[in-house]
């Protein structure tokens, strides 16, 4: 056994084994992060997902892709738009790597 076989390395995160390059992980964060804070939105209000959808500014079969955590589906634009239609202000941040 090769001593990387002993010791994988260790991923920063679940988005760096699906992504090629470090800029494709971060965009997989953020817009999963945005998905996830939608989701709470939505289930907090207590909405269905025909109204949650209404209020998103998208179709219903839209908002399900997004409850299913389909992430290739939605660009950072796309989650930031409905983000904002629910009243949230979206903040980046960039730290050091």
């Amino acid at each position: 056994m090769t001593k990387s076989m002993k010791h994988p390395q260790r991923l920063a995160s679940v988005w760096d084994d699906h992504a090629d390059t470090p800029e494709e992980a971060a965009n997989l964060r953020a817009r999963a992060e945005l998905m996830h804070q939608i989701e709470i939105i939505v289930k907090q209000r207590g909405w269905t997902q025909t109204e949650a959808a209404t209020h998103c500014g998208v179709t219903q079969p839209r908002l399900n892709d997004l409850l299913r955590g389909h992430v290739s589906r939605f660009s950072l634009d796309a989650l930031v738009n409905m983000a904002t239609a629910l009243g949230r202000r979206v903040r980046i941040e960039v730290d050091a790597a």
